[in-house]
This record gives structure tokens, sequence and C-alpha cells, in this order.
């Protein structure tokens, strides 16, 4: 593993006084790495912390714990453990993996370190690709892991990424260094599992190095997917901004630019969490944007919400709540969109942002709220009665905001007036009589 030692000093350029954080469950990889960076200490003035996560799902997790903690009291390695109490999500591993790495983080912080090892190695990005070609991914997805990845205050490091477990477990043996063994890496119920122990050993048994080309596949599709983002991200200036996608900007780009624009703004999302996702989620995004519809919602994992307003596309995490008010009208009125309606003495525009009544022909006094479920407005100009929800489509007004719209009502309830956008029977023409003129801006 004199290699590993190279590659640290060398490449990733590791030095004196540098402090390491290194994910350490126990089992052979992660025990190999803490051997190997303890070692180093010896020629470089090195402060390592073990973060052990306590996964609490299996009786050997409390001997493990202590494995780890009297391994490294032994050979003056401070000890951090973090412990599940309870899990929320029903994927397990999704949920365990992100609360290791917010584990990790605080850790980062609390020392001021420079570098996160994580003990990957080649069959471990062997496995990845090959999960991700069966599932589906983006073209950074089927690349598998980073050997480094660039956060801002630090980085995560691989350093095992050349060697395989058959490498690991030779290395430990011949050091007579002991690791605990998790069971249920036997079990074939995990997808990760199978690939581990029928796929890798076919395929090495084909070609023993094997583990080296997928790694230089990997960094082949990861040159490409490289040059393909910078020219995605030239186009998504123009074309997404605050979480939102402009729809006919987006239809002039070439189609490999438009799935992989597609495929940035979630990895936006997700970072490094590429394996939420899958190229099954840009089509469900794709399938929206073609659609005929102009109003579609999907929700993609982690609470991802992706809805489509005409010509608009939005991101967001939270689905924005109604807000619903009522508000008694008198002189003037600021509405929670920021707008407001005054009652003005003469106006000479005839838009929809003025509305004249005659109070001979209302019931006093006037209110202001949002819509309600099948709220119906007699059109000006029509011979009955319109649904607002209809008159918010004909004038293409985005979901969100057909929920604050404001909404003039007289006491009796009948809707006299939609701000902007529509007026009713009872508005009155310049040369009618009329004593109200209502003003929305």
């Amino acid at each position: 593993m004199n290699d590993v030692v190279e590659f640290l000093v060398n490449d990733i350029k590791v030095k004196n006084g540098d402090t390491i954080v290194v994910a350490v469950s126990g089992g052979p990889d992660s025990m190999a790495l803490l051997t190997i960076v303890s070692r180093l200490r010896n020629d470089l003035d090195l402060k390592i912390i073990c973060a052990h996560v306590h996964h609490n799902v299996r009786r050997e997790s409390d001997n493990e714990a202590i494995f780890v903690k009297e391994f490294c009291e032994k050979n003056d390695i401070l000890f951090e453990m973090m412990k599940i109490e309870e899990y929320n999500e029903d994927n397990f591993h999704n949920q365990a993996r992100e609360k290791r790495y917010q584990f990790f983080e605080a850790l980062i912080k609390k020392y001021h370190a420079e570098y996160l090892f994580t003990a990957h190695h080649g069959d471990d990005l062997m496995e990845t690709i090959l999960m991700r070609m069966v599932r589906g991914s983006t073209l950074r997805g089927y690349a598998g892991f980073l050997t480094v990845v660039e956060r801002e205050n630090y980085k995560i490091v691989r350093p095992l990424i050349h060697h395989t477990k058959e490498d690991i477990i030779c290395y430990l043996k011949q050091n007579n260094i002991n690791w605990v063994e998790d069971q249920s890496n036997l079990k074939d119920v995990y997808t990760r599992n199978r690939f581990r122990k029928y796929i890798i050993p076919q395929l090495k048994s084909e070609k023993r190095n094997v583990h080296d080309k997928f790694y230089k596949f990997s960094n082949i599709l990861i040159q490409y997917s490289d040059y393909v983002n910078q020219q995605t991200q030239k186009a998504m200036i123009q074309v997404y901004k605050n979480h939102t996608l402009d729809l006919l900007k987006f239809r002039l780009l070439e189609k490999l630019l438009q799935r992989n624009l597609l495929a940035m703004i979630l990895e936006q999302y997700y970072k490094d969490d590429l394996a939420v996702i899958s190229d099954k989620h840009i089509t469900m995004i794709e399938d929206m944007i073609n659609s005929e519809k102009s109003n579609l919602t999907i929700q993609l994992p982690k609470q991802l919400i992706v809805r489509k307003d005409y010509q608009f596309i939005h991101f967001n995490y939270d689905v924005k709540k109604v807000n619903t008010y009522c508000y008694k009208l008198e002189n003037n009125l600021l509405l929670p969109n920021g707008k407001k309606i005054i009652r003005v003495e003469q106006e000479s525009s005839n838009s929809n942002d003025i509305c004249r009544l005659n109070m001979n022909d209302i019931h006093l006094p006037l209110y202001v709220r949002t819509r309600k479920p099948g709220d119906s407005m007699a059109v000006k100009g029509l011979n009955g009665h319109k649904k607002i929800k209809d008159i918010f489509i004909d004038k293409k007004i985005p979901i969100d905001e057909r929920n604050e719209w404001p909404i003039v009502i007289d006491s009796l309830g009948n809707i006299v007036w939609i701000p902007g956008i529509k007026k009713s029977k009872f508005d009155k023409s310049k040369k009618e009589k009329y004593d109200i003129i209502l003003k929305y801006e």
C-alpha cells in the first residue's frame, strides 16, 4: 500500500500539520485506510480523527463501536461516534448515508479539518457503475463516484480507489490488523451485494485488473461530462433563472443540451448523491415539458417538486402554501402580493386595473378575498356566469398566483371584479352612472 501514501503526498498534497477525518466502520476497508493514515503520522505531523457511525440496526453494532474505539485508544487516535437513534424514511440506505455525511461535516467544522477520507476502493467503483448502468442514470452518474470531491472548505478523498478488496485483505493479514465483518454484506437481499458476490468475480475472472479499466472508463466519462457541462452552463444562463426554466428558450437548444441541462439542474439539488436519481426522473420531466397540458406537477425523491405553469418549469423543495385572506375594502388596501387597491376620485383609463361601480347595484361594504372552490362571476359583456378557475386558465395565470389573487366581492358575496384580469357585469363605462372608482396598482 505504499502507493496510497505516495498518492496522498504527491497527488493530494497532504502536508505537515493537516487534520484528517477518517470514516471508519470497523470493516476491512476502513481499518486498512485508518492504519495507513495513522502510519503516515510518522512522517507528517497529522491530526487524525476517527469518525464512527453506530447505525443501530444490528446486534453487532455495539461491539463494532467498542472495537474501533479500543483501536483508536491503543494507537492514540481521536475517536468520535454518532449513534443513529431512529430512521424516518422508507429507504434506510439513503437516510443512513445522509446522516453519516452530516456527522462527518460536523466533525470537519469542529476540528477545522482539510480532508475527509473514505474507504471506497476499486471494487466499489465497479459496483456503482454497473448498478447505475442497470437502473439508469445521467452521463455524470454513469461515471460512478469521484476520487476527489472539492467541498467549500475541505476535500473528500478516496485513497484506496486503485486497490481491490483482495488487495486490502492481503494487506491486513500481512500486517496482523484485525477487523470486524458486517454479516449484512453477505445477504442477497441487497442489490449491491448481488453485484459484489456474483457479477464482480465473473468480470475479474475475465481480466484480473478489470477495476483499472472501470477507473479509466469513469475518468473518460467525467471528461466528456465536464465538456458537455461547460456548453450546458452557457445555455443555462439564458434559460434557467431563480429555479425556473423558460420553455420557449429551452426548446431552441439541441436535444443533447436539453437533457443534460435537466440533469444538471437535478444535480444542483442532489449534489453528489446521484444514486437517488436516475434517467427515469429526467424522462418524467421531459414528458411534462412535451405534454399539451399547461399545468402539471410531479414529485421527485427527497420532496423535490417540479411544477409546470404554461411556458415555465419551476423546481422547489417546498410547495408554496396558500395564503388565504379576506379584508374589508374601504379607501386603501395593501395586498399580500405587494399591490394595492385604492379608491380614487377620477381615472381616465378603462383597463382591467380600473373598476367603476354604482353603489345602488351592489351591497356595501366591499371585501377582498382569495378564491374559493366553485367561484363564478357574471362577466361583463357575457350572457351568464363563468368560473373563476376558467378565467385564470384563459389568462394563463400560474397556479400559485391564482391561489393568492385578490377577488373583490360585495357583502352578499357577489364577485364584482377580478383586479387586473376581468370585470363583472357590475362595472360601469365612463358614460354610465357610477360613484365608486377602484384602482389596482
